[in-house]
């Protein structure tokens, strides 16, 4: 059978002769997009719309991973990238831009005192903590969410093979909207808590008081509170998920949308412990490198000017209301819900007794991406998504949903799917 992403699977045999799964980033590869069905290699993108290396166009609604808020190519963060890049990238000496950048984060960010920037979220969390650890003078972390890929989280997940024990023994999880799992930790190991970080939202909106018992119960056990918003930053609201429900940690993790799919994340929060990035070793080579920091003070002015979160809330809030619609009007709200802030959304599916979840997001994949929608499961709502790609998403749920449904109640997933099933990467959330 002819494959509409040929140029994508050639690609991708020729990427894994020489990088290990064919590409940098897990949630990007073929563990993450079944074979067979789906595209590999993105040829270029603008706005709301991406076209891989076979010509086939897209609605992206997943924006690489949510690095891009404003729509891919934006005009004024791209001029703003063409003006620096003729005075140069990278220097000896620091540029202005990095001061300029810093500014804006601490005019935006309601914890924000004084910033220091890395290249991605995982340099912003990592850093993060090693300053907690730094200022508390403890070793334990205790975390919820996602949180990068370095040793001191990722030890805590499934994808631990290389940590060593020793690093993996000083960290550990709690459960989201479950207060109790905190203090648990808390009272088997007093006085030893560094730091607690979290995602201040992912799946589900924080239960009434639990972010202001995660803070009030931290801070009481002399630990600090670290938000990681990476994707919340600038999203939820302009100075992210702390100002929309109004609690301020004591250090903050930021990045993606940030520069708009520029490599930047910065490390922000209180001045007495920000101070301490002194004396402890946060230092790149690329963390003063201009043209990321050029596109950041443009995306940030623009996603402050223009009240983008406002409206990615309200692109995001007709996804929820048309996808809740369609799943009670197709009768699939056995396996399938939706969920989240609708700036970032989830489309869950859950086990049933004839088909998995991956087996029913598998299918769900493979006809969404047949119908020229890019999807991970997914709403990363940008700037640039407009009523119509709703619509078009809209009418392509029209389509799916009956056969998802058909799919489950007469047991033909395997009449239905042309691919194998994907395999779980590790849960996160």
């Amino acid at each position: 059978m002819f494959s509409r992403y040929l140029k994508s699977e050639e690609f991708l045999k020729r990427a894994e002769r020489t990088i290990p799964l064919g590409t940098q980033t897990f949630s990007k590869s073929r563990i993450q997009f079944p074979y067979g069905v789906s595209p590999y290699y993105a040829a270029r993108a603008k706005g709301s719309r991406l076209w891989d290396v076979d010509g086939n166009e897209f609605i992206d609604f997943n924006n690489a991973l949510a690095a891009i808020t404003l729509g891919y190519a934006d005009h004024d963060v791209d001029k703003a990238v063409r003006a620096q890049l003729a005075d140069g990238t990278i220097f000896t000496l620091p540029h202005p831009i990095e001061v300029e950048a810093a500014e804006v984060i601490v005019e935006l960010v309601p914890s924000a005192d004084m910033v220091r920037f890395g290249k991605n979220g995982s340099d912003a969390t990592a850093g993060a903590v090693r300053l907690a650890r730094a200022f508390t003078r403890r070793d334990r972390v205790a975390v919820c969410g996602y949180h990068g890929w370095q040793d001191w989280y990722i030890g805590s997940t499934a994808r631990n093979l290389g940590v060593p024990e020793a690093t993996r023994e000083l960290t550990s999880t709690f459960r989201y909207n479950d207060i109790e799992s905190l203090d648990a930790l808390f009272r088997k190991h007093p006085g030893e808590f560094a730091a607690v970080i979290l995602e201040p939202m992912n799946v589900v909106h924080p239960a009434a008081g639990f972010l202001e018992d995660v803070a009030e119960l931290t801070r009481r056990h002399g630990s600090l509170l670290v938000f990681d918003e990476v994707v919340t930053g600038f999203r939820l609201a302009k100075g992210g998920a702390q100002e929309l429900f109004g609690v301020k940690p004591d250090l903050t993790a930021l990045g993606k949308g940030m520069a708009n799919g520029y490599p930047l994340s910065a490390v922000t929060g209180r001045g007495d412990v920000m101070r301490l990035m002194e004396e402890i070793f946060f230092s790149f080579t690329m963390g003063g490198e201009t043209l990321s920091l050029a596109a950041a003070v443009a995306a940030m002015r623009k996603l402050d000017g223009k009240s983008v979160p406002a409206a990615l809330a309200a692109t995001g809030k007709m996804i929820v209301d048309g996808t809740r619609q369609r799943i009670e009007r197709e009768r699939i709200g056995h396996f399938a819900e939706i969920t989240g802030h609708p700036s970032w959304t989830f489309l869950l599916f859950r086990d049933l007794p004839d088909a998995s979840s991956l087996e029913i997001k598998t299918l769900f994949m493979q006809e969404c991406l047949a119908r020229g929608i890019l999807t991970l499961g997914t709403h990363n709502v940008s700037y640039a998504h407009s009523d119509a790609d709703v619509a078009r998403l809209m009418a392509v749920y029209d389509e799916v949903f009956p056969i998802l449904r058909d799919a489950v109640d007469n047991r033909s997933m395997k009449q239905y799917l042309r691919c194998a099933p994907l395999q779980p990467l590790f849960k996160v959330r």
